[in-house]
């Protein structure tokens, strides 16, 4: 799925929407921990989940700053994120991680476009670029893990 978060046109919403990314993200890992029968995934899952949870304080401390509201749950998306872990459960570990990877490459996407935004000041810049960093290595143990 293509996301447009990140492409924001006001630094409110950027970080608005990075919130409810992460949010629908910590969703899914929870959903993803509860379904895997392999302990050493759920272990690494699970730390997957808390740097998840350390992108949402950083991003609720720029809400802070901004004087927002910071979104404490996901948005509509949720239920896809973790619809396709609940069906991919199905089919086992493989299938789980598999689906988790399809959520990695939008939020993958976002942090690269949320990086790249326009809006984000000098502070957020480097927090985009470690989420992103990030991100990327939970997406590269997920293609990994899911094709053994």
């Amino acid at each position: 799925m293509v996301t447009t978060v990140g492409t924001e046109d006001t630094t409110d919403k950027l970080v608005s929407n990075l919130l409810h990314l992460e949010h629908d993200a910590i969703a899914a890992y929870d959903s993803t921990i509860e379904r895997l029968d392999d302990e050493e995934n759920r272990q690494q899952i699970e730390v997957f989940r808390q740097d998840h949870l350390d992108h949402v304080k950083k991003l609720e401390q720029f809400a802070g700053r901004l004087g927002i509201d910071a979104p404490t749950g996901g948005d509509i998306k949720q239920m896809v994120t973790t619809g396709k872990v609940a069906l991919a459960g199905l089919a086992g570990d493989e299938a789980i991680i598999k689906a988790m990877k399809t959520n990695e490459d939008d939020t993958v996407q976002a942090y690269e476009q949320a990086v790249a935004n326009t809006h984000a000041d000098a502070e957020m810049k480097p927090v985009f670029a470690k989420a992103l960093e990030d991100e990327q290595r939970h997406r590269a143990w997920m293609e990994t893990a899911s094709s053994q």
